[in-house]
């Protein structure tokens, strides 16, 4: 859907596609949700304001969902000490999926789960991002590297992620361990581009798409939104159709099509909102809380509690 539902609607989702081959992306829709046991998040261009602040409104948002039983997670491709500082504010308790499920550890940042490209598979998505004139950078275990600080966007992911990388003549030596390589350039359609490369020419060896207009994503064909929400489903024993997803961002179509409810932001495009069940505002205009309290609420249930293993 391309506008905003009355909020006093039932959710009737939309049957979505994906296109190319990313392990998670099976396209199709499911049943109208008996009640939102659970909420799984993005991030940047979702749960916070793009000078990423998360709001007071935003935070009680979450305190509603917390009363009500219904379990909130969040997935992001920030590395886990990325989102450290969101731990306390949100009452987080379980574990949280970085890397877009690259890595997932608990609110303590303990690792959990970790999931690596083959050095092989990691050097030539390299080359890949290179020949389309896109700077890359890589995050080895939950470590930042690059080969030039004065790269486009490094100040940026440096003030999102509040940790500075470690400066290195070259990633060659450090891709045994590589959990996400990111493709970076202002040009919006070289990033397109190469989104498509990569996912025709690595096909299931990795899972490759753009987090944000400028950035392209690529990670362990295990590690995609579309993984981390039935990881979620299977952890809490929660029904697929049972968890309302919120996202901005061509990868977060992943977690769309399995959800029972879909809500895309308004400051997403035109491709990202038409796979959702829900339009709502920007994430400069409270767009979560305001989904939270007009879509997720009025259909919430308490969610089993139930403590996911490893």
């Amino acid at each position: 859907m391309t506008g905003a539902v009355n909020p006093g609607s039932v959710p009737s989702p939309v049957p979505s596609s994906v296109t190319g081959s990313v392990p998670g992306s099976v396209p199709g829709s499911v049943p109208a949700p008996r009640g939102v046991a659970a909420v799984l998040a993005d991030v940047d261009g979702t749960l916070v304001t793009n000078d990423k602040v998360l709001t007071q409104r935003a935070v009680r948002a979450v305190d509603s969902l917390h009363q009500r039983g219904v379990l909130f997670a969040i997935t992001s491709g920030r590395p886990p000490r990325g989102m450290r500082m969101l731990v306390d504010p949100l009452g987080l308790r379980g574990p949280i999926a970085a890397f877009n499920g690259g890595i997932v550890v608990e609110p303590d940042m303990t690792v959990v789960e970790e999931r690596v490209i083959p050095m092989d598979v990691a050097a030539a998505v390299i080359d890949t991002i290179r020949a389309h004139g896109l700077y890359a950078w890589i995050y080895r275990e939950a470590e930042w590297y690059v080969t030039d600080p004065r790269a486009p966007h490094v100040d940026r992911e440096s003030t999102t992620v509040q940790f500075q990388p470690t400066v290195v003549p070259s990633y060659d030596d450090l891709l045994d361990r590589t959990v996400k390589i990111v493709g970076v350039s202002d040009d919006f359609d070289a990033v397109a581009r190469c989104e498509t490369v990569a996912q025709q020419q690595f096909g299931t060896h990795v899972s490759a798409a753009r987090s944000q207009p400028y950035y392209l994503d690529v990670t362990h064909p295990m590690a995609n939104k579309g993984v981390v929400i039935q990881r979620l489903s299977d952890s809490y024993q929660v029904p697929l159709g049972q968890i309302a997803t919120l996202g901005d961002q061509p990868n977060d179509v992943l977690m769309f099509v399995r959800s029972g409810m879909s809500i895309a932001m308004g400051n997403a495009s035109a491709e990202v909102q038409k796979s959702a069940t829900y339009v709502t505002a920007s994430n400069e205009d409270e767009g979560f809380a305001k989904a939270v309290e007009q879509f997720i609420l009025p259909h919430a249930v308490p969610g089993p509690k139930v403590r996911p293993a490893g």
